[in-house]
């Protein structure tokens, strides 16, 4: 974003109605705080019933205040009330004298383009002289959205996109097309209806999710930003320490996992998700909330050491959780592959089917195999030792290691089988 060097940086919101302007306000207002700024989102939309409502709504949500001095409309059969120009100029005023670094201008959008939208549009521009116009369009608008980017460039001379709703169907595929059609970058993408759902548009990232490659990076920048350092910390010594993962371990791993947000959305992330589309549409992420309740079901004791969890502790589980004792015998056999996936992994012995393990961690599994091997080579085979040792003392010479001329434990004459000179030694003569 291009900062104002001097009082408030005002970013104007343009777009079609039902691109989510005003959800996206709320999100670039929760972007921008935890960046450190103070941003104020201001309520020109009074054309959409219930928009300056609705942005009062998201405003709280995302912890960022709001500058509404008019209602607007409240139904379909209310004229509008207020002059939106006049809303946006006393925004940027509001803000100058509260301090706030960031004015967010939300605006009001139409069904199809018109000359109406595009005046007013252009009007407010030129109240506020904004530093940003981001053009906010749906990911899922397909091809339409060359026409629709194209005319809004030419009435607004918008400075930037933000693809909404890519959580979608749609994979993105329409920012090829604004970005080729009006030559803007494309600054921001909305992935969710939550308000931290927003992140910077990266276009190496967007091709991986178009070519269904995935999208860690994303995925591990999340991660970064949700995870607590210390119980990270603490699990990496316990793994590395190889003590036994718990249920308690566990809990804390989902409850870090949820501050991610939806599981769904993270699966989508990973390369190949295309290919398990249906499996993603029928996750049910109450299936989290169930095994978390199964846990905190069980007792302290139980939770570090579920050896003990008999027939009659599952019953009483199953009962404190409301589900079946099927399904907490399902979580207990997946829990003890995860706790054997983790001691194999701590002991440096690896997945199984994969190969090698992790450097330097363990002290087990391939350094125990490899101290074996060298063992064994000192001492050799004790019935081949003594093969050899009986044809010493018979005063014959033994076949050579890995010799291919040796049969019934007689030697070949090297002479009968007419080799060329130098081969003899082939033959331990």
């Amino acid at each position: 974003i291009n900062l104002a060097k001097t009082g408030p940086t005002v970013i104007m919101l343009a777009g079609l109605q039902g691109a989510g302007k005003t959800t996206l306000a709320g999100k670039l207002g929760k972007w921008l705080t935890d960046q450190g700024h103070k941003p104020v989102l201001v309520a020109s939309d009074l054309q959409r019933p219930n928009a300056v409502t609705q942005l009062k709504v998201v405003g709280e949500r995302a912890g960022v205040s709001v500058f509404a001095p008019e209602p607007g409309a409240t139904s379909e059969s209310d004229d509008p009330t207020g002059d939106p120009v006049k809303v946006a100029r006393d925004g940027v005023d509001f803000a100058r004298s509260k301090l706030y670094d960031v004015v967010i201008v939300d605006t009001a959008g139409r069904l199809g383009i018109d000359q109406a939208l595009m005046n007013q549009a252009r009007d407010i521009r030129d109240a506020v002289d904004p530093d940003e116009v981001l053009f906010v369009i749906d990911a899922m608008i397909g091809q339409d959205a060359v026409n629709t980017a194209k005319a809004f460039d030419e009435g607004v001379d918008f400075t930037g996109v933000v693809l909404s709703k890519l959580d979608g169907d749609a994979r993105g595929g329409a920012a090829l097309s604004v970005r080729a059609v009006t030559g803007k970058p494309i600054m921001f993408a909305s992935t969710g209806e939550g308000v931290s759902d927003f992140e910077q548009f990266h276009p190496d990232r967007m091709a991986s999710r178009i070519l269904d490659m995935g999208d860690v990076l994303t995925l591990i920048e999340q991660a970064e930003r949700q995870w607590d350092k210390t119980e990270a910390e603490r699990m990496a010594k316990k793994f590395t320490d190889q003590e036994d993962f718990t249920f308690e371990d566990f809990l804390a791993q989902m409850q870090q996992l949820r501050k991610m947000g939806s599981m769904k959305k993270m699966l989508a992330m990973m390369p190949g998700a295309a290919g398990m589309r249906e499996q993603l549409e029928n996750f049910d992420e109450r299936e989290i909330d169930r095994v978390e309740a199964i846990v905190r079901s069980m007792t302290p004791h139980e939770r570090v050491a579920p050896k003990i969890i008999n027939g009659s502790r599952r019953a009483r589980i199953a009962r404190g959780s409301g589900v079946t004792v099927s399904e907490v015998n399902q979580l207990m056999e997946r829990f003890a592959q995860a706790q054997k996936m983790m001691k194999r992994l701590a002991s440096g012995q690896g997945v199984p089917g994969m190969p090698g393990g992790i450097p330097g961690m363990g002290r087990g599994g391939a350094a125990k195999k490899g101290k074996a091997k060298k063992k064994g080579s000192r001492s050799g085979n004790p019935a081949k030792r003594a093969q050899e040792q009986a044809a010493l003392a018979s005063g014959q010479k033994p076949a050579a290691k890995g010799s291919a001329f040796s049969a019934q434990g007689k030697d070949l004459d090297a002479e009968s089988l007419n080799l060329p000179k130098g081969f003899e030694k082939f033959l331990g003569k």
